[in-house]
């Protein structure tokens, strides 16, 4: 247990939403506040499942945060069909009501009434909570900056290029988009409208403006022109990121548990020399594009460490097993440590936001496999815009198409191109979130508000 046990004088709530990767940066964010602001009690309001994860998996404990239950709205004998927005429907129509029943738990529990509430950029209905409470309201969004101004102004984009979705019309009316195509945007802001997520986001995008601050796991220096057109937006646009170079608190980090020895192994490597290759939690290629990329693999024989769910053997061709392969192959690698070494060249990606910002700070480029949500935006963020990465040929993974993309990071003068790219991304990430930079000082801007 981190910190004293002073009476709490401030109770902030914090609302999360359970789905994908969602909860954890939130939760990260959270366990800086608390370590910041000893003074305050931080109720953390999510599923039980999403809590139950979160405080199992967290090295640290404060005395100033504690875990309340939601439920997850979804009907008795409820059956997984296998579409997660069927639950996120049912969690989505259920989580105002249930949201306030935990804050009235959590003010209980706590003898403080809440006096702010920071939630998943998602909620937006968080905002008309918040108004009646008369209490600052912080939305945390998780994705990147470009994702963020595609929500918020929907509207211009609907009115510029209709909703009928799909096609290479650019985007060249919104700042620091020219090199963007209407087929680049998330889902949702055209074509497919009536979805539960569409639906929540283009809400969302309408309140934001709203909010007291609009807080983002980034920071300014690697979008600027964008993260300027959010400032104009919002009334406070505050870039607290990179999460993955912050301690969560002033306590030392604890001792990597690298069960695997994949970073023992990372260090008999050359440099530059390694493939990682992780595509999330939430998503994983179809059989024939993973049965694909580890030909590709066994043709090139490039060494790799894969974080592969399931049983890589049922996908390598006949006469492999993975005894015979140049790599390791782990249901689950230290991936922050994995992408900070030396050894590894290149990170083969879905192109999560969190995913990005880790492959910046550890200064290795990308081979790109977006599924859905921004992904696609972040792929050709990380291809156009920024130059780090690359696309897979076709968009789906094909053998020629793999062996194509690793050569081009890992063998020609593209990848070293890259790689120099991300070393400035890199300093400026480092710059950030130092006791002066442009994170830490907007990090000490949301302490206020929350604390207030």
């Amino acid at each position: 247990m981190v910190g004293n046990s002073k009476p709490q004088t401030h109770h902030v709530a914090v609302l999360a939403f359970p789905f994908g990767s969602h909860a954890g940066p939130l939760h990260s964010l959270v366990l800086r506040l608390a370590a910041a602001a000893p003074q305050v009690a931080f109720s953390f309001l999510t599923t039980s499942k999403a809590n139950a994860a979160l405080f199992s998996k967290s090295p640290l404990s404060l005395h100033n945060v504690k875990a309340y239950n939601v439920p997850d709205g979804l009907p008795e004998n409820f059956v997984f069909s296998g579409n997660p927005e069927v639950a996120i429907g049912f969690f989505l129509k259920a989580a105002p009501a249930n949201f306030m029943g935990s804050l009235k738990d959590a003010e209980a529990a706590t003898g403080l009434r809440v006096g702010c509430l920071v939630s998943d950029a998602f909620f937006w209905f968080v905002g008309d909570m918040a108004e009646e409470m008369k209490v600052p309201w912080v939305p945390v969004w998780t994705g990147g900056p470009r994702s963020l101004l595609a929500h918020v102004d929907t509207d211009l984009i609907r009115q510029r290029l209709g909703t009928s979705g799909g096609g290479k019309q650019t985007l060249d009316f919104l700042p620091g988009f020219s090199r963007f195509h209407m087929d680049d945007l998330p889902e949702g802001i055209v074509g497919k409208l009536e979805s539960p997520l569409a639906t929540l986001l283009y809400k969302m995008g309408q309140k934001l403006p709203k909010a007291t601050a609009v807080a983002i796991n980034s920071f300014e220096e690697v979008d600027p022109e964008v993260v300027n057109v959010l400032k104009s937006r919002f009334q406070k646009f505050l870039n607290v990121g990179p999460f993955s170079l912050i301690p969560s608190s002033p306590s030392p980090p604890p001792l990597l548990n690298d069960e695997s020895g994949c970073l023992e192994w990372l260090d008999t490597q050359k440099p530059a020399s390694v493939a990682y290759i992780s595509f999330g939690s939430v998503v994983t290629p179809p059989p024939h594009e993973l049965a694909a990329f580890a030909a590709a693999l066994i043709e090139i024989g490039f060494p790799f460490i894969w974080s592969f769910r399931g049983n890589i053997e049922e996908i390598l061709p006949k006469g492999y097993d993975k005894m015979s392969l140049n790599g390791k192959i782990l249901s689950w690698a230290p991936q922050v440590q994995v992408l900070g070494h030396s050894s590894t060249g290149v990170f083969v990606t879905h192109c999560g936001w969190n995913s990005i910002l880790e492959s910046i700070v550890g200064g290795v480029p990308m081979i790109c496999r977006p599924f859905f949500g921004d992904q696609n935006l972040n792929m050709r963020t990380v291809e156009a815009a920024w130059g780090i990465g690359v696309g897979v040929e076709g968009g789906l993974i094909t053998k020629p198409a793999a062996i194509k993309a690793l050569e081009l990071v890992l063998k020609q003068k593209e990848g070293e191109e890259m790689r120099e790219k991300l070393k400035i991304l890199q300093n400026l990430a480092q710059q950030a979130v130092e006791w002066n930079g442009s994170s830490q000082r907007a990090f000490n801007s949301l302490v206020e508000i929350v604390t207030k």
